[in-house]
């Protein structure tokens, strides 16, 4: 069983998706994955969407930390149904009020069944972080096609995060983006991704900010 990690729900347990429709983000992962946003300063007031919820472990951990909105998503009933009770569980601990809000931080989440990239098309956003964590067995082509709608509808200064089989090839991340940061776990991969606008606002490689890739990131991949 996940937890909370950090914030002010920070050691609520969330609960798994029965069967195996859906693949879990580790706690070892997402520890690390949280870490590294949170040196970016983006989750607290962030516009979060959680493309592919599963048990909505990535997307409660954002609302735990402050983000402003969360939305997740999923096709599949069960995991629908326990990512409400999962957010359910989180927005308690907050202080949840009967408006909809945390009391604690004003925070809105939603639950919705849906494919990613139906919602993502009829959506209007903007969104200032995204998790993509799809099934391993979701072709390249299909995460490549799901960005490509996404890109026009992130914020500026948006990161998205993208979780792969380290046994499958990097993502074609299309015109309008720009990967700035690789993580290898085990057999997940991280990539992180931005609107390739910072990329020129920065114009300095040597850091390891939205941007940039550093050394340390390479280091962790060719592990």
């Amino acid at each position: 069983m996940s937890r909370i990690i950090s914030g002010a729900a920070g050691g609520v347990r969330l609960a798994s998706v029965p069967g195996d429709n859906t693949r879990p983000t580790t706690d070892r992962v997402k520890e690390s994955l949280f870490s590294k946003l949170e040196s970016y300063n983006i989750i607290r007031g962030a516009r979060v969407l959680d493309a592919f919820g599963g048990s909505g472990a990535l997307g409660c951990e954002a609302l735990s930390r402050g983000a402003t909105s969360v939305t997740l998503l999923d096709t599949y009933p069960k995991a629908v149904a326990v990512i409400r009770k999962n957010v359910a569980a989180v927005e308690k601990a907050m202080g949840r009020t009967g408006s909809g809000s945390s009391s604690a931080t004003g925070s809105v989440a939603r639950v919705q069944q849906s494919q990613a990239l139906t919602y993502v098309k009829s959506a209007s956003g903007p969104w200032d972080l995204v998790f993509v964590d799809p099934p391993y067995a979701m072709p390249n082509e299909q995460v490549t096609e799901l960005l490509e709608v996404l890109t026009p509808k992130l914020a500026e200064g948006a990161v998205v995060v993208v979780e792969r089989s380290s046994r499958d090839a990097e993502p074609v991340w299309g015109e309008g983006l720009y990967c700035f940061s690789t993580r290898q776990h085990g057999e997940t991969v991280l990539y992180y991704v931005e609107p390739d606008e910072v990329e020129e606002q920065t114009g300095d490689e040597s850091s390891d900010e939205p941007g940039n890739e550093s050394g340390e990131d390479a280091e962790e991949l060719a592990a």
